[in-house]
């Protein structure tokens, strides 16, 4: 049995070794991009997150029987080949994905199904830290600014205050306001989902509900950059386009984020009233 454990931990301190080295470049990359990029800053939570998820388990990994399975293998070496295929491509979001991929196939192939079973979701919740392709991120992004556009001018006019659209750009009297990419709100709404996603989490066992409550981040991170656009309108057209610049547009960014994370709250408090818990058996069948 000694020996046994101590092969088992060489083997798997050489697997953590050379997935290391094999993905160094990958992680300088991807680090580079959260610090850089305010679309994805909450990258650096997701993997202490995630590493708290799997200490979470670590009574349940500790019965749990090390089954090891061949199909591992087969998943790391097709994961393998996606971060082939996004090297010699220069995809990025391959080289990435693939790591989620490689994990799932060393956790399949030292420990087994039973332990991945359990190791499922902090695995999955680690996908939240990779960018989005910028062919998909673009097709999610310019359909918000033009909701977020379209909601600016609906309140404007309902102010009777005189605006025109042309697209993302909102024209008032004494000023010019584009609802750019960074405005479009998808920033908060993946700040939010992830929130949401971990709410859920802590707050219901039941696998529909926690879905539920992250669905729900959704519409109000929309709703919430379109109250902001609307808002600075409206302050730029009662105080001048320095009321849509600088620290009070920032600022008014975080006060909206709050604002979006208190209303997702609110929503996960009615639906754990709509939707209350059942009989333990019937919380334990959902959980599993």
């Amino acid at each position: 049995m000694m020996a046994t454990s101590r092969k088992q931990l060489l083997v798997g301190g050489l697997a953590v070794l050379a997935f290391a080295l094999l993905y160094r470049h990958v992680f300088i990359k991807l680090v580079h991009d959260w610090w850089n990029d305010d679309n994805y800053s909450h990258g650096f939570l997701i993997i202490p997150i995630a590493a708290y998820l799997i200490w979470e388990r670590r009574r349940s990994l500790a019965v749990t029987t090390m089954r090891p399975s061949v199909t591992g293998v087969v998943v790391v070496v097709g994961s393998l080949l996606v971060l082939l295929a996004g090297i010699f491509g220069a995809e990025l979001f391959l080289t990435r994905i693939s790591i989620v991929g490689t994990l799932v196939g060393s956790v399949l192939f030292l420990f087994g199904w039973a332990w991945l079973r359990l190791l499922a979701f902090p695995l999955a919740f680690l996908l939240l830290m990779i960018p989005l392709p910028a062919i998909i991120f673009n097709q999610i992004a310019f359909p918000l600014q033009l909701v977020a556009s379209q909601a600016g001018e609906f309140t404007l006019r309902s102010f009777e205050i005189p605006v025109l659209r042309e697209g993302n750009v909102l024209i008032l009297a004494n000023t010019t306001l584009e609802v750019a990419e960074a405005c479009s709100g998808i920033r908060s709404l993946v700040s939010l989902l992830t929130l949401g996603i971990m709410v859920g989490y802590f707050s219901d066992r039941r696998i529909g509900v926690r879905f539920l409550i992250a669905l729900s981040t959704i519409p109000v991170a929309i709703v919430a950059n379109a109250a902001r656009v609307a808002g600075t309108g409206i302050a730029a057209s009662r105080f001048g386009a320095a009321a849509a610049e600088g620290f009070f547009h920032e600022f008014s960014g975080w006060v909206v984020f709050l604002v979006a994370f208190l209303l997702m709250m609110m929503l996960q408090r009615l639906i754990a009233r709509l939707l209350p818990p059942g009989r333990p058996s019937e919380e334990s069948a959902a959980a599993a």
